[in-house]
């Protein structure tokens, strides 16, 4: 088994490994602990009481951090006619609205963050499934990522600004940016707190027993930092 490296430890010992913290204890350690040259993510990872196996246990949803992710976010829109002028002037890095741009994409170009897509569109983009689909860009109802020309400005608008998606995988987890070491802690408690509350609202009614499990805050290449599930859930969205 790797062994972790000196810097590793040097922050792994800064972390008390059987303490629950308090989400702003938290916030607070993973900015101390980061030794990345580069601006490091801030992640969170949840273990939730649900049984992915049965479909009315999902949990998918999304939330616009109120502070975004502190990176720029490359968003193509899938739309015709008028509605690629409305794109554009939102926004959009990319639009599609022809056969051309959408064999662009079948050929393996994928470079950007978020699709959108209009309803009228979507019986193309479903060719693109075996592109999009394992690159988690696939737009979607449940996603906000389709919707109607009119919403555009909207959509686009939010999903530059730090619209995060975030969707239960195969054990029970949840896997979610919030910012980046350089935000300042308020920033990312706020953005913390934000996501919170999108994960209380997107509770399904089929879960029984207690839905936080597990909360650990880290970021790129740092050390877990365990949350005190109960405080996690008590965290409100700033309004």
């Amino acid at each position: 088994m790797a062994k972790h490296g000196k810097k590793y430890r040097t922050a792994a010992a800064q972390v008390e490994a059987e303490t629950l913290y308090s989400p702003d204890q938290a916030v607070q350690l993973a900015k101390r602990t980061s030794y990345a040259k580069f601006d490091a993510t801030v992640e969170v990872h949840m273990h939730l009481g649900v049984d992915p196996k049965h479909a009315d246990q999902q949990v998918r949803d999304v939330v616009v951090l109120p502070h975004g992710l502190g990176k720029s976010v490359r968003v193509v829109v899938f739309v015709a006619g008028e509605g690629a002028r409305v794109a554009q002037e939102a926004g959009a890095d990319t639009v599609v609205d022809d056969d051309a741009g959408l064999k662009r994409i079948q050929d393996g170009w994928t470079d950007f963050d978020v699709a959108i897509a209009t309803p009228d569109m979507m019986g193309k983009v479903g060719r693109l499934g075996r592109i999009l689909g394992p690159r988690g860009l696939m737009p979607n109802p449940k996603a906000g990522t389709v919707v109607p020309a009119e919403d555009l400005p909207r959509a686009i608008g939010e999903a530059k600004a730090g619209r995060v998606e975030f969707r239960l995988d195969k054990t029970a987890n949840l896997h979610v940016p919030i910012g980046k070491v350089s935000f300042s802690e308020q920033a990312l408690y706020e953005n913390l707190g934000a996501l919170m509350e999108a994960i209380k609202r997107a509770r399904p009614a089929a879960a029984k027993g207690t839905f936080l499990r597990k909360v650990v805050v880290t970021t790129t290449m740092g050390p877990g930092i365990r949350v005190d599930p109960a405080a996690a859930q008590a965290m409100e969205a700033k309004v």
